[in-house]
């Protein structure tokens, strides 16, 4: 840290002295120490700031002899500065003033009143829209991770525990903006690019962290929620609930009033590689995460609330498992697709739910007691339209049983849009500080204390009047200005005329103005009205929270019934819009999709004018692997990308870019798509390639989905061919799950001889003269060849390049060619009993290491037919099954 805060017994100002004792509170965090009408760092924060923030850095005072570094915002552009700040992962105290400066005879009082972490976000000026703020706290336990995270902005609390294994797993899917550890645990790092605090590991206690949860949620035993037995993640749960209260101004957090246990077999699991490879919220073309480019999210997120939306990412990130829900949202998709008459049901539900309010994180805000009076105005707007939100869900639409569940959230009355529309003002001001934030009417005191200021008009002019008739100064004027109050002016030439009880107040250079015993009380009174109108504000304001605060439950309710209606409501204009498909889950172990199509790029295709060429997958229990060939460009990620999407979208509930699809259990999907290398865990790409391949090969299932395209590309071309072939087998043989896997290693094709369950197929392209046409089309079979010097003059290589690679692999052909002439694979066998061309009998071989299919392949070969790559094909099969010191 930058300077030192220690006064070292050097003498500072007691405004310097109540600084360094709030600072020492919070050596950790920023401190925004509230003076006037700025917020002030000094010392190390001020040079940090500084720098964060692009601020002047300037000096106030000595301490030791030296300048003390300051630099400051405004109060009220605080919010855009804190932003910056928690989105670089700094946190910062709030020190506001809490004591009067007229009564203060020494520094004012300051406290503390609350403290912005990356993690513990509520204001809509700091969140993300479409995106939850989640702050995790992990602890270890015996051979188990315990972990805990909370979405302050929503309420929702969560806990599982995982295996040590799938922590990155778990991380990615959840991406926490803020991450709890204890100080000194084993627990396993968390990426770099999320902040960590580390706590006292007293903080992680089971037992507390126990009681913790039972004040929470106001309960003596846990057993209801399903947390018996979770250690780990209840020591973190204690962790996470005191951090989130303290930054909070240790206020309880009223709107947490439940706690969801996750288990590892309740969705679809992901890993970090596949997430990326997936694009399912981010592109592989964005360099970081705020970065934007197409993505499968934002090709689904045409959602009216931000709720919605937020929604929609979770479902994304979540593919449910069992397929019970799902199905049901598929169901209530369907619903909202039925044709009355000439419009959808879902053409009469969106439009009513276009600029409602952020009803999720206003509860949020109301329970924290930091709502502002235009999230309660906007939160009274949108109960005033439930009922035309209702109105549209009518007895067809809920058939489906999501929807009758929505529409009866929606329909059950609440006190609250009455008490708002009684007590808020139509258009409040943005802070309560400002007034007019209460409607008229609520509160007669406060209706009489605003009837003073706003009446001191129609009573100046009146006293006006009467003082020009008593003085007979005719341009006497009575006016009011900030600095001197209300007044009278007369002229110079009129002053002889001023009666005795006139009081000057200021001299100007062609007028007097004075006062009047009448005036002073009127002032005394209209100003003070103004103050007292202000506190009364307040005052009702703060009553206003409390009683909303009973309705917290009620809210929450109402915000995930709105969000699911809109997430539903765009899955369906998407299937409408995008001619999507309902897919078929089943328990079969089938893995049918007709027609699909990558949802992505068909829409980029769309928006260029151009078709997109849908595909076929066919995997069952008989046919697991497909093996992939064609050319480079020829579609081959592509093809594997749309079916793993297609499966998400399926387990999701949402129709999907297909003609049909029937899909059996699905408990992961693994992708190897695609590597970068890791400069800063020191790995190469071939290491990260080999990392992912190990990964799929320790933790696929027989009900797993598997993507492997063009394993073994970072080695030497017989290590890769090798550990290709070998990788395949185990995911054949050993693993047993679908998989699509791509590859250049034609030499590969030929599994589909040793193994029935495999499936050559190869994406077309035609060549004509010099050009190359991909037709993106998926037929059965391997390619006949990769085109790669056509794809590299497509790429733009230059011409001499291209011309003198060609002539090279006229010569590499040659010396192949030659080699496998001079292997003699068709020579008599050793016994003599073979003529000769012929192929040896393998079957008299005394260890026959030769699969059924192979020999039989061998024996119908005419040796005069076989090209340069069929026999050096041949020279790997054989070299791969002779056994050690047989005859090659």
């Amino acid at each position: 840290m930058e300077g030192k805060f220690e006064a070292d017994g050097v003498k500072v100002t007691p405004v310097m002295q109540q600084y360094l004792r709030i600072k020492a509170e919070h050596p950790d965090k920023l401190l925004f120490y509230r003076m006037g009408d700025f917020y002030e760092l000094f010392f190390a924060d001020a040079e940090k700031a500084a720098r964060l923030l692009d601020i002047t850095l300037t000096a106030r005072g000595h301490s030791g002899g030296a300048p003390i570094p300051m630099a400051g915002v405004p109060f009220h552009a605080a919010e855009q500065y804190l932003g910056k700040l928690v989105r670089l992962g700094e946190s910062v105290a709030i020190c506001e003033q809490i004591g009067d400066p007229q009564q203060s005879k020494g520094p004012v009082e300051r406290k503390v009143m609350r403290i912005v972490t990356p993690g513990t976000l509520t204001d809509t000026l700091l969140l993300a829209e479409k995106q939850d703020c989640l702050l995790l706290a992990l602890v270890s336990g015996n051979a188990r991770i315990g972990l805990a995270w909370l979405n302050l902005a929503s309420g929702a609390l969560r806990l599982m525990e995982c295996d040590p294994g799938h922590l990155t797993e778990e991380l990615e899917r959840l991406r926490p903006a803020e991450i709890l550890v204890a100080d000194g645990s084993s627990a396993p790092a968390p990426a770099a690019a999320v902040p960590c605090v580390r706590l006292a590991p007293w903080h992680f206690d089971v037992a507390s962290g126990t009681q913790a949860l039972q004040r929470q949620l106001g309960v003596v035993d846990l057993a209801a929620f399903g947390c018996a037995g979770l250690e780990p993640a209840l020591g973190a749960v204690g962790a996470l609930l005191h951090y989130a209260s303290q930054t909070q101004g240790h206020s309880a957090l009223a709107h947490v009033q439940s706690v969801t246990v996750e288990a590892d077999s309740l969705y679809v699991q992901l890993d970090a590689a596949s997430r990326r490879n997936l694009e399912i919220t981010e592109s592989l073309r964005a360099s970081d995460r705020d970065a934007s480019g197409p993505t499968l999210f934002s090709l689904l997120d045409v959602c009216t609330t931000l709720m919605g939306s937020r929604l929609l990412r979770h479902w994304l990130h979540h593919p449910l498992r069992e397929p019970t829900e799902p199905n049901e949202r598929c169901r209530a998709i369907a619903a909202l697709l039925e044709q009355d008459g000439r419009f959808t049901a879902l053409e009469g539900v969106r439009p009513t739910l276009k600029n409602l309010a952020d009803v999720e994180r206003v509860t949020a805000r109301i329970a924290l007691k930091s709502a502002r009076p235009r999230d309660l105005a906007g939160l009274r707007d949108t109960l005033g339209r439930l009922p035309a939100v209702c109105a549209k869900l009518g007895p067809e639409l809920c058939r489906a049983p999501l929807l009758e569940g929505v529409r009866k959230v929606l329909a059950e009355p609440t006190a609250v849009f009455a008490l708002l529309t009684r007590a808020v003002a139509a258009e409040p001001a943005h802070q309560v500080r400002e007034g007019n934030v209460i409607a008229p009417g609520f509160d007669a005191e406060l209706d009489e204390l605003r009837g003073l200021s706003e009446n001191a008009g129609s009573y100046l002019v009146e006293l006006e009047a009467r003082e020009r008739l008593r003085t007979g100064i005719a341009n006497l004027r009575v006016e009011f200005n900030r600095v001197h109050g209300y007044y009278i002016e007369v002229t110079h030439g009129q002053t002889d005329k001023v009666p005795d009880d006139y009081r000057r107040r200021q001299t100007l250079k062609n007028a007097e103005r004075y006062i009047t015993p009448e005036l002073k009380a009127f002032e005394d009174k209209a100003l003070s009205a103004q103050d007292r109108a202000l506190a009364r504000e307040k005052l009702l304001y703060e009553s206003i929270l409390n009683e909303l605060g009973a309705e917290v439950v009620r809210l929450q309710a109402i915000a995930r019934a709105l969000a699911t209606l809109d997430a539903l409501g765009a899955l369906a204009e998407r299937a409408q819009t995008l001619q999507w498909q309902p897919a078929q889950l089943c328990t079969d172990p089938v893995l049918h999709i007709e027609a699909g199509r990558h949802p992505v790029v068909e829409e980029q295709l769309r928006q260029g004018s151009v078709s997109y060429t849908p595909n076929d997958c066919q995997l069952d229990s008989q046919r697991k692997l497909l093996l992939i060939t064609g050319p480079n460009m020829g579609g081959k990620s592509t093809f594997m990308r749309q079916t793993a999407l297609i499966v998400l979208l399926a387990y999701v509930g949402s129709y999907v870019p297909a003609r049909s699809a029937r899909i059996g259990p699905i408990d992961r999907i693994f992708t190897r798509i695609g590597a970068s290398d890791d400069l800063a865990g020191g790995r190469s790409t071939f290491m990260v390639e080999m990392t992912e391949a190990a990964t799929i090969l320790n933790q696929a299932t027989a009900r797993s989905l598997v993507l492997m395209d063009e394993i073994g590309r970072g080695t030497s071309t017989f290590d890769g061919l090798a550990l290709a072939w070998a990788i395949a087998r185990a995911l054949i043989e050993q693993n047993r799950c679908y998989t699509l896997f791509a590859t250049h290693y034609f030499e590969l094709t030929q599994l589909a001889i040793e193994f029935p369950e495999v499936a050559n197929v190869h994406l077309k392209a035609i060549q004509h003269r010099e050009e190359i046409v991909f037709l993106h089309a998926v037929e059965p079979g391997p390619a006949s060849q990769s085109y790669g010097l056509e794809v590299a003059r497509l790429a733009g290589v230059p011409g001499s390049v291209i011309r003198a690679a060609r002539r090279r692999l006229a010569v590499l052909e040659a010396a192949a060619s030659d080699r496998s002439n001079q292997l003699d694979l068709f020579a008599p066998s050793q016994e003599g009993n073979g003529a000769a061309g012929s192929v040896p009998d393998l079957a008299a071989a005394p260890a026959d290491p030769w699969p059924e299919a192979l020999r039989a392949e061998l024996q119908a070969l005419e040796p005069d037919q076989l090209t340069p790559r069929q026999a050096l094909d041949l020279l790997y099969r054989l070299k791969g099954l002779l056994p050690d010191g047989s005859p090659e």
